[in-house]
């Protein structure tokens, strides 16, 4: 079952404005946080006046119970029943130091109630503690209208995407990568700063590829751990024509993967294929791969660290799979689609026809007999967002870019993993990833979510993203 998402909220009081305002609105957010399933974690009405915060005391309490709760929450919401009072909330994030984004809501007005009794005038309140939270230094989210009431579906949304800012934020922020081998030496596009990468809390673990393979070198056939994973991939995929020695090479090195992911607590990974495992194991490992970032533990090729990393931000944003692919080919005349390929570690939500397979152009230098474990596939019609998160090191900055587009039925008469992309101004897009050095690997994921991760990246995560529409 998953874990409801905990918010802190601060309700912003002024006291010449009505007090009933504040005691409704605390009455309705936790309504609607509740129908949302996110925990709120705020003061009640004995510790504050109408649990509300206005005064740098009620600021100290609120801060107090954030920090009782700094392990739970994932962001702050803060809502303005009436004007508010700028420095009570400022000051209650300045005090609890969570560090986590910050919405900022504020109520409507009434035309026909603009008297005293029920004046509320948030409006200009909003202007005043995003003003104050901006000479304060702290980040913050605004919602899609102004003012807009928790009711208002607009609002609904606007805290849904509010929540899976939040989990990119977290995320992000504490992931662990494993690197498993060396960057293949024809494959200067994947380099990347691990220094940089650290710099923002993102920690990469190295290990040869040798460690690997010697540990599954190690394995008895008959053990039950071996047996254990053929049965789960013969389970997760058609086998095809795959022969059960191939069968048994891909089981023990999944379950060497495994132990070294368990060891080092590790959320994703990025691993050494291209030629080695064929050459000194035989086989590929793109259905362990793909059993992985099935399982929510990104899996990215060419020790790909930082197209992991996008595969988890994308991961993080939707709640589902995401996988790397080939910006690959042209698709016919149409400018505005393509085909995004690759041998075969693609999620098995992008596959409803999987299977187990070969990799045909790897084959030709290898020996497709030692390419089993490759994945066949075709990508259905879906949403798609897409992306890429890159370390510029001359810059010494990370830097990104998104966007979003749809997954066609168009017809695609080839093997390997397969889709067909149709993105607005295609072309553009292509120019901007060639003049601004980014790799010929990309990530998708079948959602809409390239709003979502603009402003976990860019606004919190403090990095450098282009947004293509």
């Amino acid at each position: 079952m998953k874990e409801k998402p905990v918010l802190g909220v601060i309700i912003g009081n002024r006291d010449f404005f009505p007090d009933r305002l504040v005691a409704e609105a605390r009455v309705e957010i936790r309504d609607v946080l509740n129908k949302l399933q996110i925990t709120p974690v705020m003061l009640d009405e004995n510790q504050s006046k109408l649990g509300g915060v206005e005064t740098f005391q009620e600021a100290q309490r609120c801060a107090d119970l954030f920090k009782q709760h700094r392990d739970e929450i994932v962001g702050v919401l803060v809502v303005l029943p009436n004007f508010g009072d700028e420095k009570g909330v400022a000051e209650t994030l300045k005090l609890a130091k969570l560090d986590v984004p910050v919405l900022i809501q504020a109520y409507p007005d009434s035309l026909n109630q603009l008297d005293v009794a029920r004046r509320r005038d948030a409006w200009c309140g909003k202007i005043s503690v995003c003003n104050n939270l901006y000479q304060f230094g702290i980040k913050y989210t605004l919602t899609e209208k102004h003012v807009v009431s928790p009711q208002d579906e607009t609002f609904q949304r606007d805290l849904q995407n509010f929540v899976a800012v939040c989990r990119v934020v977290k995320g992000l922020r504490n992931v662990r990568i494993g690197a498993v081998g060396a960057r293949p030496g024809a494959f200067n596009t994947v380099r990347y700063s691990e220094k940089i990468l650290q710099r923002h809390g993102i920690s990469v673990t190295t290990v040869d590829l040798s460690s690997i393979l010697g540990a599954a070198e190690k394995m008895d056939k008959e053990a039950a751990t071996v047996k254990e994973r053929m049965e789960k991939m013969r389970n997760y995929a058609a086998m095809g024509r795959t022969p059960q020695e191939a069968l048994v090479q891909m089981a023990k090195l999944d379950v060497a993967l495994t132990d070294f992911m368990e060891e080092n607590a590790l959320d994703a990974t990025a691993i050494q294929c291209w030629t080695s495992l064929q050459q000194n194991w035989g086989c590929n490992v793109c259905t362990s791969m793909s059993i992985m970032s099935e399982n929510m533990l990104p899996s990215a090729c060419e020790v790909d660290v930082t197209g992991t990393l996008s595969m988890y931000a994308m991961q993080l944003a939707s709640g589902s799979p995401s996988a790397l692919v080939d910006w690959n080919n042209n698709y016919a005349d149409d400018e505005n689609k393509c085909v995004l390929f690759h041998c075969g570690n693609w999620a098995k939500s992008f596959l409803p026809d999987i299977e187990v397979s070969t990799a045909p152009i790897l084959g030709t230098s290898v020996g497709e007999e030692n390419t089993y474990g490759a994945l066949a596939g075709r990508t259905p019609a879906s949403p798609l967002t897409y992306g890429r998160i890159s370390t510029d090191d001359t810059k010494g900055i990370i830097k990104a870019y998104i966007g979003e587009g749809q997954l066609t039925d168009d017809p695609l008469n080839t093997f390997g993993t397969r889709a067909v992309a149709q993105i607005p101004d295609l072309q553009g897009l292509m120019k901007y990833v060639c003049r601004t050095g980014f790799e010929h690997h990309v990530v998708m994921n079948a959602s809409k979510t390239a709003d979502i991760l603009k402003e976990a990246l860019e606004n919190y995560m403090g990095w450098e993203v282009y947004q293509h529409v």
